[in-house]
C-alpha cells in the first residue's frame, strides 16, 4: 500500500483536501510506522496547495488494524479523546481530521501531526544521557493535568462509567475474557480471586490513559514531547494509571520502578502537585498487579491474532511468550501485599 496505488492514492488526496480545506492535495509520501502494535500508524507527506495548511507537510495516518483486540476505541473516539486532552493543554500531537468512511482507506482512520522523537522504551531506559528525574516530573505533572478531568463531560459522552468500582469493572471484564478463552490459565484466574477480595475504592473518577508508560510517549533531547496511543482511555480510579506506568513490565528490565526512568518520588511529588490527590500506596500496589494481569491477558489476545491467522506476525508470535512473565510477577506482588498484611 502506498502513492504508487493510482485509487488509494487519488481518494486520499481528495479526503486531505476536504479536510484541509484546499483546493487539491498532493500525497507524497505514505508508508508505515514502526510501533502501534494495536492500530496502525502510517507516515503521510502531502503537499496542500492552498489554504491554511498550504505547503507540505509531515502528518501520521493512524487507521484501524485489520483484527483488534477488545476495549479498544475506535478511531473516531480516540479523535475526540486527543481533542479534549490538546483543548486541556496536554503535550498531545494536533489531531486534524478523522474519517469514519471505510471506502477511503479501507478501514477507519484519522490524520495527526507528526512529532519529532523517541518512543522506544528499551532506548530510552539505557540512555545515560536522559535525565530521568526531570523527564519523571514532567510525566507525574502531565498525569496530574489529565486527572483533572472529571465526568461529566458532553464532549467525552462515549466513555462509561466503570460500575459498581473500576476496580471490580476491571475484574469481570477478566473472568469474562478468561471463561471465554479456550486455554486455561489458572495463575490469573487465581489472581483475580484475590483482586475481586481486595478491590479499592476511588478516591476520584477521572480520565485516565490506561497506557500511560514508557514506549507510549515520545522524547526529544531529553524532553517530553507528546504522549500517544489514547485507545483504551476511560473514566477510572487515578492510582490505576499510576500503577501501570511504575509496573515492572514496563521497565524494560531497568531497576528504576518509575517507568524504568527513576524514582517513584519524583514521579509521585510532581502528581500531587498538579492534580490535587494523594498516591495510595496500597492502591497503586494493587493497581501494578492488575497491570500485570491486563497485560497478561493483552499477551494472550496479541497472540491469538497471530496464531488465529488474523494478523500473522513475528512481534505479536513473541508477545505471547510473555504471558508465563506476567503470571510469575502478579503472583510474586500478591505474596507482597499479603506479606506486609501480616
Amino acid at each position: 500500500m502506498g502513492v504508487s496505488e493510482p485509487d488509494l492514492c487519488q481518494r486520499l488526496e481528495n479526503f486531505l483536501a476536504d479536510g484541509a480545506g484546499a483546493r487539491a492535495a498532493k500525497l507524497l509520501e505514505l508508508a508505515p510506522l514502526a510501533g502501534g502494535a494495536v492500530q496502525e500508524n502510517w507516515r503521510l507527506d502531502a503537499e496542500l496547495a492552498d489554504g491554511p495548511y498550504r505547503g507540505r507537510q509531515a502528518w501520521v495516518l493512524r487507521a484501524t488494524a485489520p483484527a483488534g483486540i477488545p476495549n479498544s476505541h475506535s478511531r473516531a473516539e480516540e479523535f475526540a479523546l486527543l481533542e479534549v486532552a490538546r483543548a486541556e493543554g496536554l503535550a498531545v500531537p494536533k489531531p486534524l481530521f478523522v474519517c469514519r468512511d471505510p471506502a477511503v482507506f479501507g478501514r477507519d482512520f484519522f490524520i495527526m501531526e507528526r512529532l519529532a522523537g523517541d518512543a522506544a522504551g528499551y532506548r530510552l531506559v539505557r540512555d545515560k544521557d536522559l535525565d530521568g528525574e526531570a523527564l519523571l516530573h514532567r510525566l507525574g505533572t502531565e498525569l496530574g493535568r489529565m486527572h483533572r478531568i472529571r465526568p461529566p463531560r458532553a464532549d467525552l459522552g462515549f466513555l462509561e462509567l466503570p460500575e459498581p468500582t473500576p476496580a471490580l469493572e476491571a475484574v469481570h471484564r477478566f473472568q469474562a475474557q478468561i471463561q471465554a478463552h479456550p486455554a486455561p490459565h489458572p495463575a490469573f484466574e487465581w489472581g483475580l480471586r484475590w483482586l475481586a477480595a481486595h478491590a479499592p475504592e476511588p478516591q476520584a473518577l477521572v480520565l485516565c490513559h490506561r497506557d500511560f508508560r514508557t514506549g507510549n510517549y515520545l522524547v526529544a533531547e531529553g524532553k517530553l514531547v507528546g504522549l500517544l496511543d489514547w485507545e483504551f482511555a476511560n473514566w477510572s480510579d487515578p492510582m490505576e494509571d499510576v500503577g501501570w506506568f511504575c509496573a515492572k513490565c514496563w521497565r524494560f528490565g531497568n531497576a528504576r520502578e518509575a517507568g524504568g526512568i527513576g524514582t517513584r518520588d519524583a514521579f509521585y511529588r510532581a502528581y500531587e502537585a498538579a492534580s490535587g490527590l494523594r498516591i495510595q500506596p496500597a492502591s497503586v500496589h494493587y493497581w501494578e498487579a492488575m497491570a500485570h494481569l491486563r497485560w497478561g491477558m493483552i499477551a494472550v489476545q496479541q497472540s491469538d491474532r497471530h496464531l488465529g491467522g488474523k494478523l500473522p506476525s513475528l512481534e505479536l508470535a513473541l508477545t505471547g511468550r510473555l504471558v508465563a512473565e506476567m503470571e510469575l510477577e502478579l503472583l510474586a506482588l500478591i505474596d507482597r501485599a499479603e506479606g506486609e498484611r501480616g
